[in-house]
């Protein structure tokens, strides 16, 4: 999808828009909340025009929230009117959601926001996402394994996601753009201000091959709160969290609990016990919170991507097995598991289209039916 058409897509429902970027802008109203209130109403815009009675009536009202959504709805819409119309100076996408381009991965998740905004031109749906994450303080081994590790997913045609900070993030970041890799920084501010701003000539240059994303509204600093937050989208909208090197509080840490707590795949760099900035690393490896990434096919092997189905390819049924007995979508998981053998569940979702939810229940099914079993590594093959 090109920038120009996820801009359409963006202004289908400009009417509706106003609405979807005010509800997050209310104060205590996150995104499990508003997908709550979205889900009781029909839209964010039936949100707002709702009585104090109905809104009483969901869960997750509380004194706070009803207080909170009859008091500051006013200034919120008024808000998302300069928030759109800066949106479009700026050429930042606004993605809601539902919107096709917000992330898959990322989109069914608890914790996910109800909007983001974007800018670059990288597809954040891309068939293999990868996070590399890491200390501010990195060290020359840190920056080498890096570098190496990048150059093995240019024949992925990966998307590499990394925080745009000091250290293992900006080595990830300038590593992709020099091998031409599509690379998405994830900020703890507003997409208009790079921070740090040692990084804006970097930041310019992955707008073109890749993009700067955030949760937060235009204006937004940085402050010690928010990088947290953000991890949780570096995590959660890829399909491995890879750390090269972090102390024992390293922040990048963080996001290593937060893939772990999503159940995706988090993989770790040992290094030098005398070294600080291997200490959260072999740490991780030690309580079994990550594997070792030693070489690229660890990395390969895991998300088995050596057996993954090439983009685009099309799943061929093969004579040995009836599936006249199955349901359109059971069909579906079976054809593409005769088709490329043991397969990762992140693979399974994006070669049937089906949502995360959705393909757990057929997943579920279909084990229980004996007709597949889950596999270590989130993969799962006919029996």
């Amino acid at each position: 999808m090109t920038q120009d058409s996820r801009l359409k897509t963006q202004d289908s429902n400009p009417k509706d828009l106003l609405y979807q970027v005010a509800l997050p802008l209310i104060p205590h109203v996150g995104g499990g909340t508003a997908r709550t209130l979205v889900k009781g109403f029909g839209s964010a815009e039936a949100v707002f025009s709702a009585s104090q009675e109905r809104l009483a009536q969901l869960p997750r009202v509380g004194t706070t929230v009803l207080r909170n959504l009859l008091s500051y709805k006013s200034s919120a819409l008024r808000e998302a009117e300069e928030i759109i119309k800066k949106a479009e100076a700026e050429e930042v996408q606004l993605l809601y959601y539902t919107n096709p381009a917000y992330p898959d991965r990322l989109r069914d998740l608890p914790d996910a926001p109800l909007l983001l905004y974007y800018k670059g031109t990288a597809d954040l749906n891309a068939q293999k996402v990868i996070s590399i994450v890491g200390t501010r303080k990195s060290t020359e081994y840190g920056r080498i394994v890096t570098e190496r590790m990048v150059q093995d997913l240019v024949q992925h045609e990966a998307l590499v996601v990394s925080g745009l900070a000091y250290g293992i993030d900006i080595i990830a970041h300038r590593a992709a753009l020099k091998a031409g890799v599509p690379t998405v920084g994830v900020m703890a501010n507003s997409v208009e201000t790079v921070y740090p701003t040692q990084h804006t000539r970097d930041a310019e240059k992955m707008v073109q091959n890749g993009g700067l994303l955030s949760e937060f509204p235009f204006g937004t600093k940085p402050d010690a709160p928010r990088f947290p937050s953000r991890n949780r989208i570096i995590a959660g909208m890829s399909d491995c969290t890879i750390v090269v090197e972090s102390t024992n509080k390293g922040g990048s840490l963080i996001s290593a609990d937060i893939a772990h707590g999503y159940d995706r795949e988090v993989m770790a760099v040992p290094g030098p016990i005398t070294s600080e900035t291997s200490e959260g690393t072999n740490q991780l490896i030690k309580s079994l919170k990550a594997v070792p990434y030693t070489k690229h096919q660890d990395l390969v092997e895991l998300l088995n991507w050596d057996k993954a189905l090439a983009p685009g390819a099309v799943a061929k049924a093969e004579p040995t097995l009836d599936l006249t007995a199955f349901s359109e979508d059971e069909q579906k998981v079976l054809q593409v598991l005769q088709h490329a053998g043991p397969t990762h569940i992140d693979v399974l979702s994006r070669n049937t289209d089906f949502s995360m939810g959705q393909l757990s229940s057929v997943l579920f099914t279909l084990e229980m039916s004996g007709m597949i079993k889950a596999m270590p590594g989130k993969l799962y093959g006919l029996v």
